[in-house]
């Protein structure tokens, strides 16, 4: 059997054709989402450490992948209800502002008895007008570091992961929950 020099699994069909681009890109999105839980003897444990790792890497990404293209490729979106990269990004700030950290405080400090906020997914339209796009890659990684330096600095414990919180459309999810779709969101 062959080794797969990115994820290190082993195949299972040894004469197998080399896997593309996008089987490889969703193999290590699954080896991510799967590593923010480690499995011990009966139940899944979140673990933080490998959430922030996605959640850091994000800026220094979106920057190596956008910065200094053209605007054919970055305000350009694929039809209706779409996002251009340049939407991506002002989508993020958005919910670097309004949404991830806030809800993690909501949660922590009310539980269920507060509704998170619901959160506009268009605000970017308004909010990234006028502005260029390494504007926004330039603020989207600042707030994403001071929200981390934020969330690292709440010394969040195992008990904290599992405290629930009233998503709007969701209902009951914990904070490992919210915390793992950031990450998912990230990832998407």
């Amino acid at each position: 059997s062959k080794t797969c020099l990115i994820t290190g699994h082993k195949s299972r069909r040894p004469n197998r054709k080399p896997p593309s681009a996008s089987a490889i890109l969703l193999n290590i999105f699954m080896d991510g989402v799967v590593h923010l839980y480690h499995k011990s003897e009966a139940t899944m444990h979140f673990e933080l450490q490998s959430a922030i790792e996605v959640l850091r890497r994000t800026p220094g990404i979106l920057r190596a992948m956008l910065a200094g293209l053209g605007r054919q490729w970055t305000h350009t979106n694929y039809g209706k209800d779409t996002f251009s990269p340049f939407d991506v990004v002002g989508h993020l700030i958005a919910g670097e502002k309004k949404d991830w950290l806030n809800r993690v405080k909501i949660l922590l400090e009310h539980g269920e008895s507060l509704p998170f906020d619901p959160v506009d997914r268009y605000s970017q339209f308004e909010e990234s007008r006028g502005k260029s796009l390494d504007q926004l890659l330039n603020e989207f990684e600042q707030l994403r570091k001071s929200n981390l330096d934020s969330l690292i600095k709440m010394d969040l414990t195992a008990g904290d992961f599992a405290r629930r919180g009233v998503h709007p459309a969701l209902g009951s999810v914990t904070l490992s929950n919210l915390i793992s779709t950031w990450v998912a969101h990230d990832l998407n």
